[in-house]
């Protein structure tokens, strides 16, 4: 009697939870008027839409005159150069699109209790001084008490010569593929 008491006990308790879910509207729903199976099925039309839109791009028009000016990260000598002169340091994050790449702590093998980290944004595809922002920070840890500070290096010096290299990389990145083309 007591198992028949329990399987009962089950089963409104699975009934209720359905009851309650079916009561939320999250299952299925039909689509609404203008979904895709109602629109045109002539993919030129619709990805001509879309443009105008707004909700796509095209590389129909690149390079002339048209209004895109994208470029992938492998023919952007800025963005190739910066991996260069930076390879030694570990990557956290790497976004081509957002234009940043953020190292992780790298600490020199001379130096135990400090570590570096690197963040560069790039305003622009020019190969310029100003094209790129760095910021450093520099975290000190003492071994005995675990204490870490973090804090942003204001030094010019640092930021200055990492920009350099940057910048002479790129330079001569840009005139090798400049060679190549002719």
């Amino acid at each position: 009697m007591q198992n028949l008491i329990k399987i009962f006990l089950k089963a409104s308790c699975v009934l209720f939870l359905c009851l309650i879910l079916s009561a939320c509207e999250g299952g299925f729903k039909l689509p609404k008027g203008g979904d895709a199976r109602t629109m045109e099925m002539e993919g030129e039309k619709r990805a001509r839409k879309n443009i105008e839109e707004g909700r796509g791009w095209s590389l129909k028009n690149v390079g002339k005159g048209g209004k895109t000016t994208y470029e992938f990260s492998t023919s952007n000598p800025l963005w190739r150069a910066t991996f260069d002169v930076i390879d030694f340091m570990p990557l956290v994050t790497v976004d081509y699109s957002g234009g940043m790449i953020i190292t992780d702590w790298y600490t020199d093998s001379n130096t135990i209790d400090d570590s570096l980290k690197f963040t560069i944004r790039f305003l622009s595809n020019e190969i310029r001084g100003d094209s790129i922002r760095i910021i450093i920070h520099k975290k000190t840890c003492k071994a005995q008490t675990n204490n870490c500070i973090v804090r942003k290096i204001n030094s010019n010096k640092l930021e200055d010569a990492i920009r350099t290299d940057i910048i002479k990389k790129a330079a001569l990145l840009d005139s090798q593929s400049k060679k190549k083309k002719n």
